[in-house]
């Protein structure tokens, strides 16, 4: 609706990861120079966590996008609660390969041969967790067995878990998952967006759409988003979907301070709870016998009175007719019967 308004090309803060609007900010830069350091590294585990919508999916996608397929295969997974065998088929599915199997040995043969022939190629695999928050203990222990694959003194397989920040907290905190943490090379955890930076990650996302400059954000805008967002991507992309919508709505073409609070207190209204009005008519309790007062079929109940009257008389129709129709099939069924003991004889 918006973008016909304002000439956009397309929706500039959906909430689908997309790693074309991919926005450097410092957290992001950071993560993504140890992403780097870890597949120059080539072995052990890197670890990304971040709290929900501070762009952990973007950051995986477009790390993607920036490799070399002539030097990388890549796969990614998103975790649900998989058992540990559940997790190793997903891995081999997502390196393109057939997960169906007898067993585990033949699972485990089937990987290490087809990331062999990759390394024989000069082709390194990465294989990317996300939401490993999701992972048992178990399932974690089959990644760090996943990182055996070796070729002489090169691992195989790369292996980056992104999840939430009680992932990190679990891995070092259980006592069964030392092994797996000795081979943690690098963390990060993704921080919300600082606020000078939110000028540039508006204008970014509204330049890929062909922006204009048309909405005009003020000062006082991006200030009030920030508070109302306080810099995690998801909830800016969120508010500002609202904010162009109520743009196009009004036919605004500046975006102020105000606008962003009636946006704002548009949305609060959006989770307040709807209290049911019935539509039933309250009757008054039944009289006693020593009750003067009118009787109830007398008293005068207004409009409400009326509709639900009429509503009655409708029913009372609609039951009459099928009154109606149904002894005229007896009738018929009637005939028909007599009708063919007649024939019978």
């Amino acid at each position: 609706m918006y973008e016909s308004f304002y000439n956009l090309q397309g929706r500039p803060f959906q909430l689908t990861p997309d790693p074309r609007f991919y926005f450097s900010s410092r957290t992001h830069k950071k993560a993504m120079a140890y992403l780097t350091y870890g597949l120059n590294q080539g072995e052990g585990f890197i670890i990304v966590t971040g709290d929900i919508g501070t762009g952990k999916t973007t950051l995986v996608r477009h790390l993607f996008d920036t490799l070399d397929r002539n030097e990388f295969i890549a796969a990614m997974i998103v975790s649900t609660q998989l058992s540990a065998e559940d997790l190793l088929r997903s891995v081999v599915a997502a390196f393109g390969l057939d997960a169906q199997a007898e067993d585990k040995g033949q699972l485990l043969a089937r990987l290490e041969k087809h990331l062999r022939e990759q390394f024989a190629r000069g082709r390194r695999a990465l294989l990317v967790v996300d939401e490993a928050q999701n992972l048992s203990n178990a399932a974690l222990e089959e990644m760090r067995m996943l990182s055996n694959f070796q070729d002489g003194d090169k691992a195989l397989v790369q292996s980056f878990l992104v999840g939430q920040p009680e992932f990190r907290e679990r891995i070092f905190a259980a006592p069964e998952l030392e092994q797996l943490r000795q081979r943690v090379i690098a963390t990060h955890h993704l921080e919300p967006m600082e606020k000078e930076e939110l000028a540039d990650y508006i204008q970014h996302r509204l330049s890929l759409v062909g922006w204009d400059n048309d909405p005009c954000f003020t000062a006082d805008a991006v200030e009030a988003i920030y508070n109302h967002s306080a810099g995690v991507p998801r909830r800016l992309n969120t508010l500002c979907s609202r904010v162009l919508l109520y743009g196009s709505l009004e036919e605004l073409h500046t975006i102020d301070g105000d606008t962003i609070d009636a946006v704002v207190a548009d949305m609060t209204s959006d989770t307040r709870p709807v209290t049911a009005v019935s539509s039933a008519v309250a009757m008054p309790p039944p009289s006693s016998q020593n009750d003067s007062t009118v009787p109830l079929e007398a008293k005068p109940a207004g409009k409400e009175s009326k509709e639900m009257d009429n509503r009655i008389s409708q029913l009372e129709d609609m039951m009459k007719s099928q009154d109606q129709t149904l002894q005229q099939l007896t009738q018929l069924m009637t005939q028909l019967a007599s009708g063919g003991k007649k024939d019978d004889e």
